[in-house]
C-alpha cells in the first residue's frame, strides 16, 4: 500500500540550494511532470513483470520523453540531445530517482563517450540512440576487475584491417539489449598495453552472452556477461584514440557519480514524503505513529542527509560547469556519490521500519527502494572506492579544495 501526499503544484517556487535560471526551472518542472504523470504509474506494472514493460508501453514512454524535451541529457544539440548543463541534468536525474524500477532507463540516451566519436560514429550510433531507435552499453567490468580498472584483462591486437579484440566483461548493464557496445580494453603495442574505447557493433561474429544472471532488483535491461572472442574492428571503430581510454572513462565515472548522487537524492525525497503521510496518518495506542520519537527522529535525520546531499550534489555539478579542475571534481564528485548513496540507504531502511508490515511488501515505494539503492553504494565504484578516492584528495589537494 503506498501513501500518497499531494504533490506540491508544479509553479511552486524552486527548493533548490542554487540559483537556478528560468530555463532551468522550466525543466525542473517538465522532468517533475514527465515523472508523476508518465514514471510512477508505470511502478506497480513494472514491478509485477520483473522490471520488464510491454513494448507498447515502452514505445509510450519514450514517445512522451521525447515530446517532453527530455532525451539526450546533456549531448550536443546539433547531435539530437539537449544540451544541458550538468546542474540541469541534475535537476532531472533527481526527479528520476523519485521513481523505483529504472522506468526512466526508456528515455533515449547514450554514454557521454561518443561526444567524443567521429561524425561517421555520432551518425550511426549517437543519433539513433537518442531518437530511441537503438540502445547502447559500457563493456568495462570483468571479473578481476571491478573497482580496479587497471586490473583489465580484454586485449586488442593490431591487424591488417583494424583490430582484433578478446575479453570477457561482466555486468554489461543493457547487453541484452544492446545494438552496440563500447569496451574498454588494452592495445597491445610491444612491451605498451594502452587502454582504448572500441565501437564493437553487436552484430559482429564472435560475442556471446555466457550469462545472464538475475539481480535483487527489477530494471528493465540486464547485466549480462559477454565475451568477445577474436572479434574484428576497424581502425576507424576507436573513441577517443588509442591510449585515451582512462581519461574518457574517469570522466564517464565523475558524471556517472554524480547522477547517482542525484538520484539518490531524490528517492529520499519520494521516501520522506511517503513515510511522513504515513506515520502523520497512522495512528497507534491512541496517538499518532509520527508523535512516537522512534518514528519521527530517524525521519528527521534522513531530512537533514537529504538536504545536505543535495546541496553536495548540485555544487558539484555546479563546479564542473564552471570548468573547476578536473581532479578536483573527480574527488568531490565520489564525496556526493559516497554520502548520498549510504544516506539513501539508511533512508529507505528507516521508512521501511516505519511503515511496519506493509513496509515489507513490493507493492510499498519504501521497500522497493530498499531493494534498488542497495546497488548505489556498489556500483560505478563501491563506497569504499569512494572512500579511498576522497581521502587521496585530502592528502593531493589539500583539505580547504575538498571542503570549498
Amino acid at each position: 500500500m503506498e501513501v500518497k501526499s499531494a504533490p506540491a503544484p508544479f509553479d511552486a517556487p524552486p527548493r533548490a540550494g542554487v540559483g537556478l535560471g528560468r530555463a532551468a526551472l522550466e525543466l525542473q518542472a517538465r522532468a517533475r511532470r514527465f515523472t508523476e504523470n508518465v514514471l510512477i504509474p508505470l511502478e506497480p506494472e513494472a514491478e509485477r513483470r520483473g522490471g520488464r514493460l510491454p513494448a507498447e508501453t515502452i514505445a509510450d514512454v519514450k514517445r512522451e520523453a521525447l515530446a517532453a524535451g527530455l532525451a539526450g541529457g546533456m549531448h550536443a544539440v546539433e547531435h539530437g540531445g539537449q544540451g544541458w548543463t550538468r546542474v540541469e541534468w541534475s535537476l532531472v536525474e533527481e526527479q528520476y530517482g523519485r521513481t523505483t524500477n529504472a522506468i526512466h532507463w526508456h528515455v533515449p540516451q547514450a554514454y557521454n563517450v561518443w561526444a567524443h566519436g567521429s561524425n561517421e560514429q555520432i551518425d550511426r550510433y549517437l543519433r539513433p540512440a537518442l531518437r530511441g531507435e537503438l540502445k547502447d552499453a559500457y563493456a568495462v567490468t570483468e571479473r578481476d576487475a571491478g573497482s580496479d580498472p587497471s586490473a583489465i584483462a580484454a586485449t586488442a591486437v593490431r591487424t591488417d584491417a583494424g583490430f582484433r579484440l578478446n575479453g570477457e566483461k561482466w555486468f554489461v548493464t543493457g547487453g541484452d539489449h544492446a545494438a552496440v557496445y563500447v569496451v574498454m580494453a588494452n592495445l597491445i603495442e610491444g612491451e605498451e598495453r594502452l587502454p582504448t574505447l572500441f565501437v564493437v557493433d553487436a552484430g559482429l561474429p564472435g560475442i556471446e552472452v555466457v550469462d545472464d544472471p538475475a539481480f535483487t532488483h527489477n530494471y528493465p535491461d540486464g547485466h549480462p556477461t559477454i565475451r568477445f572472442t577474436d572479434v574484428e574492428v576497424a581502425e576507424v571503430d576507436v573513441i577517443g584514440g588509442v591510449g585515451g581510454g582512462d581519461d574518457l572513462q574517469r570522466s564517464w565515472f565523475t558524471e556517472e557519480r554524480i547522477g547517482i548522487a542525484a538520484r539518490c537524492v531524490g528517492a529520499m525525497w519520494r521516501l520522506l514524503e511517503e513515510t511522513t503521510a504515513w506515520a502523520t496518518a497512522r495512528e497507534q495506542g491512541g496517538a499518532r505513529i509520527f508523535d512516537h520519537q522512534g518514528v519521527s527522529f530517524p525521519l528527521a535525520d534522513s531530512a537533514a542527509d537529504a538536504a545536505a546531499g543535495r546541496l553536495l550534489t548540485f555544487a558539484v555539478a555546479e563546479l564542473a560547469d564552471a570548468g573547476a579542475e578536473p581532479k578536483i571534481v573527480h574527488h568531490k564528485a565520489s564525496m556526493a556519490k559516497l554520502f548520498c548513496s549510504e544516506a539513501a540507504w539508511r533512508c529507505a531502511d528507516r521508512c521501511v521500519q516505519a511503515f511496519g508490515g506493509r513496509g515489507y511488501l513490493r507493492s510499498n515505494v519504501a521497500e522497493r527502494l530498499l531493494r534498488e539503492l542497495r546497488v548505489d553504494r556498489i556500483w560505478e565504484g563501491t563506497s569504499e572506492i569512494q572512500r579511498l578516492i576522497v581521502s587521496r584528495g585530502l592528502e593531493r589537494r589539500g583539505v580547504e579544495a575538498m571542503l570549498h
